[in-house]
């Protein structure tokens, strides 16, 4: 299991830039700072685990899933709270997604205000 990590430090994992810089800004518009990655891949090999308090995936990444990652992370000990966006939800993936521990399952578009409120939350903020 990892450690408390010490900052509040949330991490996007989308591989559509726009969608990484609308989450980015909306969570620097109430005091959160966020590392931004184009696949889980990307993610991974970053080494910022003990740093993230948060993380926030797309499901339909370009090579690892973003379930595939929830499943890795798992697998390697790692409980960080999991918020996942997609544009391809079904009710079926959204049942895996919970079941394997994520916090939430949004739909894009999703209400900004909605996300912002689940990371709070997650955080203790």
């Amino acid at each position: 299991m990892n450690p408390e990590p010490k900052t509040r430090l949330v991490a996007v994992v989308d591989d559509d830039e726009s969608v990484r810089g609308a989450i980015h800004g909306a969570l620097a518009s109430v005091g959160l700072q966020a590392r931004l990655f184009g696949s889980a891949e990307d993610f991974l090999d970053s080494e910022l685990h003990s740093d993230i308090a948060c993380l926030i995936s797309d499901i339909e990444l370009p090579g690892m899933s973003g379930l595939e990652l929830q499943i890795k992370l798992a697998e390697s000990g790692w409980r960080v709270p999991i918020i996942f966006i997609t544009a391809f939800g079904d009710p079926m993936m959204r049942a895996q997604a919970m079941r394997a521990g994520a916090t939430e399952f949004l739909e894009k578009p999703f209400d900004g205000d909605f996300l912002l409120d689940t990371v709070r939350a997650v955080l203790g903020t």
